[in-house]
């Protein structure tokens, strides 16, 4: 039976004995898809103490990563998501401290976050404020304080939200296990409170965690501290440990359609003709009952109808297409009739594949082939600007409307960063893809990351202007890395002695076979295939055998075989 996770909370903050409290802390656990998704948050700020404006740099600083974290994309990462809303918080504490002229009203302040999402805590860390972890009997702290004692009464704060726009985030993550405890605690507490004491006040006060937070308060108060007295306490009641019998259940809720003919009637879409068919799925062009709007229906192969890990992969092709807003990737429409099986409604697109505009327009003009490259590199971006990666981009998998207009289409395999934090007894691998198109690195057991998207869009970049790989077939295998050290990448120039070389030079760079040594971003190859890059122009010639290993052999070959027959006559000149 699956569990979801269960979290208890208990906090207190008190000024102590100063005139005003300038601590701030809050959390936010949501319910349902959300704490699936997200996770739950828990944060804790001191305002810096020598600013008129302490409690507001603190108060802006929680309030604002807690609306801002669960506001992100679902596909990011905790850290992603994370480190970006803290970047763009200290960006806007540092602004208005600037525009303060006043030193004595900086909008300073520690931060110390933790974030909870399937079965691992996230931290982020920024100050001297603190998080611990209570697991059974051992109380230790997961963050350093980013202060230097001066004296000892003075401490400085060497980091902090405001102090800088250049921000140096401490990150860590670690596995959660039921009954585990965590503490975030402000310097007033734990510069006066040891770690055995902490542990008994908690011990005594398990089952109330808001009378724990008061009694640390409070012992921090009789050791003397002069400052104010915050934290909070959480206890992990339950962690998600979905099982699969249950994670299967979910995925089969809704059945697999009928095979469908032309004049049925699905859920209000009529169907006119199928489009496409293949082992993995069909595709059905339909009319919507209620706007009368042409539409893609797509359904799921009854080949895989008892496979957890297709299911997990088709549901999530609807969840991507949903969230990706670009005119360069196929949209995915939230259909408004309740559905009673399980499939995905598209936008109907009139064109046709890469593949198939390939073989239409063999050898295309570099001006039309950039087009086209550039739309496809706006697609990737959008996968990659929210975590995502495509991972099996191939001109199958391309659609170049009646207008030009090109399309990243079909989401089967695409791996969403924010969805693999999620425990999950289906088991997903990394080696999705084509063949040919799969980037080297994946070959040799690698997880996947961007620039094994880059790769595919460079072999896709060759193959649009020569009609051939870049590397033959010899990529089409498993390999290792010592076949993989005699793989030679095939001038361009071979097949389009008419391509310019600093074209060939920037085809050369994006299917490299180090991921290092590739382009980074998606827009670079666009470039370079517009404006000659110096790299590939003054460097020197190479080698025939690298350039071209098969013309290189041949030639070996002939040569060898005309000395032979040069041999032959002069040995036997009356032959």
């Amino acid at each position: 039976m699956s569990r979801s996770l269960e979290i208890r909370l208990g906090q207190f903050s008190d000024r102590g004995i100063k005139p005003a409290n300038e601590d701030f802390y809050g959390a936010l656990i949501p319910e349902g898809e959300t704490l699936t998704l997200k996770g739950a948050a828990f944060a804790i700020a001191d305002g810096m103490s020598s600013s008129e404006l302490a409690r507001l740099a603190a108060e802006y600083a929680i309030k604002n990563f807690l609306n801002d974290y669960f506001a992100t994309p679902d596909s990011w990462t905790v850290r992603h998501s994370g480190e970006r809303v803290l970047s763009a918080l200290n960006r806007w504490l540092c602004g208005q401290s600037a525009s303060m002229h006043d030193p004595a009203r900086g909008m300073v302040t520690t931060f110390s976050a933790l974030v909870l999402k399937s079965t691992t805590a996230h931290l982020f860390h920024i100050g001297d404020t603190r998080i611990w972890q209570l697991r059974g009997a051992t109380l230790e702290p997961l963050t350093r304080d980013h202060h230097s004692w001066v004296s000892a009464q003075r401490v400085y704060l060497n980091r902090a939200l405001g102090i800088d726009t250049h921000l140096e985030i401490d990150y860590r993550s670690l596995s959660v296990e039921i009954g585990d405890r965590y503490l975030l605690t402000t310097d007033g507490i734990h510069e006066y409170v040891p770690p055995l004491h902490i542990k008994q006040l908690i011990a005594e006060n398990c089952n109330n965690l808001d009378a724990a937070c008061r009694a640390l308060t409070a012992a921090a108060r009789i050791a003397g501290s002069p400052d104010n007295l915050s934290c909070q306490l959480l206890c992990i009641d339950n962690l998600p440990t979905p099982d699969v019998d249950s994670t299967f259940r979910k995925l089969t809720e809704l059945p697999f359609p009928p095979p469908l003919e032309p004049g049925m009637v699905l859920d209000g879409y009529h169907i006119l003709r199928e489009i496409h068919s293949s082992p993995r799925s069909q595709l059905y062009l339909a009319r919507d009952g209620n706007s009368g709007k042409l539409v893609a229906l797509k359904t799921p192969s009854v080949n895989f109808e008892d496979d957890p890990g297709y299911l997990e992969r088709f549901r999530h092709e609807e969840w991507v297409g949903r969230r990706i807003q670009n005119p360069h990737v196929l949209k995915v429409i939230e259909t408004t009739q309740r559905r009673r099986f399980l499939y995905h409604i598209l936008e109907y697109l009139d064109g046709q594949t890469l593949r198939q505009w390939m073989a239409d327009h063999p050898h295309p003009p570099l001006i039309k082939a950039r087009e086209i490259l550039e739309q496809i590199a706006s697609g990737i971006r959008a996968f990659h600007r929210l975590d995502m990666l495509h991972r099996d981009l191939k001109p199958e998998n391309i659609h170049i409307d009646q207008h030009g207009i090109v399309r990243i289409i079909d989401f089967g395999s695409t791996k969403i960063a924010g969805i693999a934090e999620i425990a999950s007894p289906i088991m997903q691998s990394d080696l999705l893809g084509t063949k040919n198109y799969v980037a080297p690195e994946i070959l040799l057991g690698a997880p996947a990351t961007t620039s094994a998207d880059l790769f595919a869009f460079g072999v896709i970049a060759y193959e649009l202007l020569t009609g051939h790989l870049p590397y033959g077939e010899r990529l089409g295998r498993e390999i290792n890395a010592k076949w993989m050290a005699r793989l030679r990448y095939m001038s361009a120039r071979n097949e389009r002695p008419d391509l310019p070389v600093w074209v060939d030079g920037a085809l050369e760079k994006a299917v490299r076979l180090d991921p290092r040594r590739r382009y980074a971003v998606e827009t670079e190859l666009p470039f370079d295939l517009r404006h000659p890059n110096s790299e590939f122009i003054e460097r020197p010639i190479r080698p025939l055998l690298e350039r071209n290993p098969v013309g290189f052999w041949r030639t070996i070959a002939l040569l060898s075989l005309l000395g032979n027959l040069v041999l032959f006559y002069w040995l036997h000149p009356g032959g």
